[in-house]
């Protein structure tokens, strides 16, 4: 008797999904509820549970095909009907534990839990035993970096001299001939065409605008310092600049709602509530979940929120629904390093707020060139919806909150 495997529900308005690994080969011993495949969406990746135990049967869809919602990919043999076999055996390391138990307590191996699709990419790409690395995630779970600093340490490690009893040395492979010239195709994953068809697509639809701004960053910088370690304390999360940003912006676009709404159709679509997307960098590219009703929430929900994103944005664990909306977006490419950029608009958005570097610079105040902590930032928006002097305002606005903290709490 065999089970069927098909692709589960991806969520609303997502009808399929593209084949993007096989954790589990035919043949292979399979526990219920284990991940046995890797889909890819449009924006997140979805792990295939096993519906049943037993043996892994044929692969019916193949490792990039496309497959709709509902559609037969595998199936699962029972391990005792499966001609010849004899029950299959637990895996010599450790049996994997059952489905609802799939976390193993802290301090325990973290090799035979369920692995997020970062981190498997990350074992297959250093070729490191998930069994014999201890993880520091969340319940003992492994960790993309978990992985990394084990390779590292491999490679640290130096190798055991040889011994005279050792085997003769395989022979080496012969290097590549100077100057040799090498290409590689690798297929660009279902993320990073929905990504690159998205911002094609706004460059097509919207009438983008630029405008740029810059920021003494003196007053958030001497705020963040002064109650960083109590901030800490008290809410068990660092107190970060993007809050300071998330705050004005709700500030600026409660000032011109314009910079917050839509154009679906012939009409303009405005919004009550501040639904913020925040760009975070993924293993596959570039996603942005959203941080609901922002101009309900304190500095501390929001650092939260943005610092729980970021980590299931590591782990490869974000869902549909964490990115679903948003009416305006904030992207940092100051962590990259980056001094000034143009950003898109994230569609159907109108509106996006890019951030940058911070870099002490010469300035001149009351008539006395001084030096101060500077960053530019840049408002791109639709001008088809949002008139230049409504991006330039709504850049002021934001700039004189960073600038004067105490307008966040007076919303001035």
């Amino acid at each position: 008797m065999s089970s069927e495997v098909k692709v589960p529900v991806l969520g609303e308005s997502v009808s399929e999904a593209t084949i993007g690994q096989w954790l589990k080969q035919p043949g292979e011993a399979v526990v219920l509820d284990e991940p046995i495949a890797s889909l890819e969406t449009d924006k997140v990746a979805i792990d295939v549970m096993a519906p049943a135990a037993g043996v892994m049967g044929a692969h019916i869809a193949k490792e990039g095909d496309t497959v709709a919602v509902g559609a037969l990919i595998a199936t699962i043999e029972d391990s005792t009907a499966v001609a010849g076999a004899a029950p299959v055996a637990p895996r010599a390391e450790k049996a994997i534990p059952p489905a609802s138990d799939t976390l193993p307590p802290k301090g325990e191996d973290a090799g035979d839990a369920a692995l997020s699709p970062s981190v498997r990419r990350a074992v297959l790409e250093h070729g490191i035993d998930p069994s014999s690395v201890k993880g520091t995630g969340k319940d003992g779970r492994l960790t993309k970096e978990d992985i990394v600093h084990a390779a590292q340490a491999k490679q640290a490690t130096p190798a055991p001299a040889a011994t005279a009893a050792a085997s003769p040395a395989p022979a080496s492979v012969p290097a590549a001939p100077a100057g040799e010239r090498r290409e590689e195709r690798v297929k660009m994953t279902r993320l990073r065409q929905t990504i690159a068809k998205r911002l094609k697509d706004a460059q097509n639809t919207a009438a983008l605008l630029t405008t740029f701004n810059d920021v003494d960053m003196t007053e958030v910088i001497a705020a963040r310092d002064r109650y960083k370690d109590l901030f800490v304390k008290k809410h068990g999360v660092k107190l970060g600049f993007m809050s300071f940003f998330a705050k004005a912006s709700v500030l600026a676009l409660k000032d011109i709602p314009a910079v917050n709404a839509q154009i679906q159709g012939d009409e303009i679509v405005y919004h009550d509530y501040i639904d913020l997307s925040v760009a975070v960098s993924a293993p596959n590219g570039l996603v942005v979940p959203v941080v609901r009703n922002v101009d309900q929430l304190s500095f501390a929900d929001i650092e939260k929120a943005i610092a729980e994103y970021g980590k299931k944005a590591k782990d490869g664990t974000l869902t549909l629904d964490d990115m679903k909306g948003g009416t305006f977006t904030i992207s940092n490419g100051g962590v990259f390093g980056g001094l000034m950029s143009t950003p898109i608009i994230n569609p159907p958005q109108s509106a996006v707020l890019g951030l940058h570097r911070i870099e002490d610079r010469a300035v001149v105040r009351n008539g006395e060139i001084v030096i101060r902590p500077m960053m530019y930032i840049a408002l791109s928006y639709d001008h088809r919806l949002i008139d230049g002097r409504e991006a330039v305002t709504a850049l002021k606005t934001i700039k004189e909150a960073i600038e004067d903290p105490t307008r966040l709490l007076i919303d001035l």
